[in-house]
């Protein structure tokens, strides 16, 4: 018999690793799939109207697919504020603020000077969302398997946690040498006005280096943002429907759970932003100066200086993170693709548990 008092403490919180441990209890075996795979957060036979098996070769290559356009498309479009963002944070002397970021940049290069930088935007974050996304899925499942349907459920939040730095190491590493164009363009005036005339000068300068310095400060930034990103959005859309909206998300329109995620992608967009601010500071000086450390631009900036401009990072990153769940979410409605609800508590644990007779 467990404890009343603590199981419900591990019932009630919604960000909890298990507060307990579960006895052994004989239950009769049960063949495994041919493939060996327990796929467990969500029935691994094609469901009824999906396209494809969840997690099979096609699902994780449309679900990349989600990643480039919900990535690429969504950074390219707010191009003007990141620049106005970066800017603050390499010279904030000259950028006090971002209406006057804006007042500057629009005096000294006009309206085309906002867009400095979206052909490696586009390129980069789209290359980016391709692995955070496709090699999410993929490493949710991987680890869901490493578990089994108990801990799964038990464990979600860490599983979530571990499957999305698992992703975004290799997605910073396809970022990076984009990245670094794009700061270079964006906050060293003169140095080059696009892509075709960055990329060429930083090689001949400094190498494939050039290209890699701020990997380290973008897993930094990159990967407690993802982190975030991922498992505060899954816990979130799992809270709402179970206490905001008002009917099953069985029962819920496509259009209703849209809303649901894009609520839940801008819940969790704001928390991001502020956890990964001071390595995006870190990030933006360092690319801007040749030859800068990460450790010496973290003294030059001091405490306050890693702050700076996050209430423009705030209203970007929650403005992104909220679009990029939306179109990631529209592309697997189009395609038909399993989209598994909510997780629910096992009956093998729930008889553990003495939930059911």
């Amino acid at each position: 018999m467990y404890p009343t008092v603590l199981t419900q403490l591990a019932r009630a919180n919604p960000f909890s690793a298990p507060l307990f441990s579960l006895q052994k209890v004989e239950e009769p075996k049960q063949s495994l799939p041919a493939n060996g795979q327990n796929r467990r957060l969500a029935a691994a036979a094609v469901a009824e109207g999906d396209s494809c098996e969840f997690g099979s070769q096609k699902y994780l290559i449309l679900c990349g697919f989600g990643g480039i356009l919900s990535c690429g498309t969504t950074h390219t479009a707010v191009v003007p504020l990141d620049l106005v963002k970066c800017r603050m944070q390499v010279d904030p002397d000259k950028y006090r603020s971002i209406g006057n970021g804006f007042s500057v940049t629009l005096k000294e290069d006009g309206v085309r000077g906002l867009a400095k930088g979206w052909a490696p935007t586009f390129i980069g974050y789209s290359m980016q969302g391709l692995c955070k996304f496709g090699f999410y899925e993929m490493f949710k499942i991987f680890y869901s398997d490493l578990l089994g349907e108990e801990n799964t459920y038990l464990w979600r939040t860490s599983l979530y946690l571990a499957a999305s730095a698992s992703a975004e190491f290799f997605a910073d590493i396809a970022l990076a040498p984009m990245e670094a164009c794009k700061v270079r363009i964006q906050t060293k005036p003169g140095y080059a006005n696009n892509l075709r005339q960055c990329a060429p000068k930083m090689f001949a300068e400094e190498g494939v280096w050039a290209f890699y310095k701020g990997v380290v400060p973008l897993w930094m930034r990159q990967i407690p943002y993802t982190m975030m990103k991922f498992s505060c959005f899954e816990r979130t859309v799992e809270l709402l429907y179970k206490h905001a909206v008002p009917k099953p998300r069985s029962e819920c329109t496509k259009g209703e759970q849209l809303i649901v995620t894009f609520v839940a992608g801008y819940i969790a967009g704001v928390f991001c932003a502020i956890v990964s601010h001071p390595a995006d500071s870190v990030v933006s000086v360092l690319n801007k100066e040749s030859g800068s450390t990460a450790l010496g631009v973290l003294k030059k900036l001091g405490p306050k200086g890693v702050w700076k401009g996050l209430v423009a990072r705030i209203i970007m990153i929650g403005t992104l993170t909220a679009l990029q769940w939306f179109i990631y979410d529209s592309v697997k409605v189009y395609f038909r693709l399993p989209r598994p609800p909510p997780p629910e508590m096992p009956e093998s644990l729930k008889k553990k548990l003495g939930l059911t007779e």
